[in-house]
């Protein structure tokens, strides 16, 4: 199983980036995913969860209006769509799949992780 997280770079306060979540090596569809993140200095945090027909998702509430995610089962990607990004969005977005359908908010419950992608917001 191989997830790679890519879309990340340097974007100025109020901008919006675009990270994929690339998979292989598994049956994409039936497992939920989701994106955490971990800033300089700090544990990694939830940031979104997809369930497996993307009729299911949950935000952080630090995101929730922002942040968008989605997956194409069919391109076996998942997406975050960043709007309107703030200093404090900066950190290591790390995609993740999840042991089962719905996904969590924990960590915990996630078994496999990408190698992460750096988004940095400068003002």
């Amino acid at each position: 199983v191989q997830l790679q997280a890519s879309g990340g770079g340097l974007v100025q306060a109020g901008g919006s980036l675009r990270l994929s979540c690339a998979a292989s090596g598994h049956t994409f569809s039936v497992y939920a995913l989701g994106w955490f993140r971990q800033a300089p200095g700090k544990e990694r945090e939830f940031v979104a969860r997809v369930s497996v027909t993307g009729g299911a998702t949950e935000y952080a509430d630090s995101v929730k209006g922002r942040f968008i995610i989605s997956r194409d089962n069919a391109k076996n990607t998942m997406y975050l769509q960043m709007n309107s990004l703030k200093l404090e969005d900066t950190a290591v977005y790390y995609c993740a799949r999840s042991k089962g359908v719905l996904g969590s908010s924990r960590s915990g419950e996630y078994n496999y992780w990408g190698q992460g992608t750096q988004v940095t917001v400068s003002s």
